[in-house]
């Protein structure tokens, strides 16, 4: 056992970067569930953003193109589940199931040709005098730009959901919607549009494990990732802050765990492996005492005729 091997710096550096698709994904769903939706279909969602930004990067040699893509692969996978619940009006719980396991038999499906290669790289934002810094420069200035707009897409939706309009009306739909359908607001138009922010956004956070954190195509390779976003968003309260701080902690456990395991650390390694997700849940729940209540409307049907 060799803990010396492992560099603080680059531990918080890494972290930062396990912590991002967690968190584009937590906060596309906390808007989703803003507006009185439930998708479990998060993790559908991420795989297929995950291999359409892997192939389209690989294809046009492009990874902005990639992500892009799979931005509108998210948005356009999280159609189906608006037709289900939106349109047919079919139960949000069991749609949103069925969007994770089309997501993870569509995804094995398309990437069968993209095993084994290697996406273009994404250069990192290396700024001028402030990524030099000692310690503070690899951990703050030396990332790639995607980390930074999952930060920057935090505060806005925080921002949006306390302070505008669009994010009065939003809650409103979410809190009570037959009041707000009253009101004249379009219910089922907020409700696809958030749906679809959503599915953008774990489409995003799918493609940064393909192309960035892990730059292959491995199937099945969001490991759960979708499923610990929809917990924190939770446990968070539906707060965007308190999802920034619980992807970090998320981050920051994977990536401590896997230093252990390289170090030889005699703890067995399933233990190990399963310790984020353990250690993760544990710390929201405490953080989530004093939790508000959730959106009134959350998971129910809203009929138009209403």
């Amino acid at each position: 056992m060799d803990l010396s091997a492992i560099n603080p710096v680059l531990l918080v550096a890494s972290l930062m970067v396990a912590a991002t698709p967690l968190l584009l994904a937590a906060i596309g769903e906390l808007v989703v569930e803003r507006a009185g939706v439930l998708n479990l279909g998060v993790e559908g969602m991420m795989i297929v953003g995950a291999i359409s930004g892997f192939a389209i990067a690989v294809e046009t040699g492009s990874p902005w193109l990639g992500f892009i893509g799979a931005a509108i692969g998210g948005a356009i996978l999280s159609l189906l589940f608006v037709v289900l619940t939106q349109v047919a009006l079919a139960n949000q719980v069991a749609s949103g199931l069925a969007l994770t396991l089309f997501g993870l038999g569509l995804s094995a499906l398309m990437g069968q040709s993209y095993v084994g290669i290697k996406p273009p790289a994404m250069g990192k934002l290396d700024i001028p005098v402030l990524s030099d810094l000692p310690v503070v420069g690899p951990i703050l200035f030396s990332h790639d730009l995607v980390l930074y707009l999952g930060i920057a897409l935090t505060g806005a939706v925080w921002w949006m959901l306390k302070y505008s309009r669009a994010g009065l009306i939003l809650r409103a739909v979410g809190e009570n919607h037959d009041a707000a359908h009253a009101l004249g607001y379009k219910v089922i138009r907020i409700r696809v549009m958030a749906i679809m922010f959503g599915g953008a956004c774990a489409g995003l956070g799918g493609a940064y494990i393909s192309l960035i954190r892990v730059p292959q195509w491995t199937e099945g390779m969001t490991a759960g990732v979708g499923w610990i976003a929809l917990a924190l968003v939770v446990f968070a309260s539906w707060k965007p802050w308190r999802a920034l701080l619980g992807a970090y902690l998320f981050g920051g456990v994977t990536v401590v765990q896997l230093n252990l395991q390289a170090a030889g650390v005699a703890i067995p390694v399933e233990y190990l492996a399963m310790s984020p997700y353990i250690i993760t849940i544990l710390v929201l729940v405490i953080l989530s005492a004093d939790k508000s209540s959730a959106p009134a409307s959350l998971g129910r049907t809203f009929h138009a005729s209403h």
